[in-house]
């Protein structure tokens, strides 16, 4: 069941970049796949760059969001979907 709930997990996460990629009208598949290129390349800050429809280094751009922000994001959708699933009874309750 872990293994499942993580990939799941990542796989919500990726939903991010593609939907803003499309949001900007460019072609998500593309932007992503050159996004994945970048981090696994190790640029950690690289990031989608919608004015210019290609991948930057976010810091260069001075595009900075505080980790608060998106830490609190982040663990308030995984509480709302633990909440979800053990009201269906899907995930045991610890």
């Amino acid at each position: 069941v872990e293994g499942y709930c993580t990939n799941a997990f990542a796989e919500a996460l990726e939903v991010i970049p593609y939907t803003l990629a499309e949001n900007a009208g460019l072609h998500p598949i593309k932007i992503v796949t050159k996004l994945r290129k970048q981090h696994a390349n190790g640029k950690s800050t690289a990031g989608i760059n919608i004015k210019k429809g290609e991948i930057s280094d976010m810091v260069k751009e001075d595009v900075l969001q505080p980790l608060l922000v998106s830490a609190s994001a982040i663990k308030l959708a995984t509480e709302t979907v633990q909440a979800i699933l053990k009201i269906d009874d899907i995930v045991p309750v610890r």
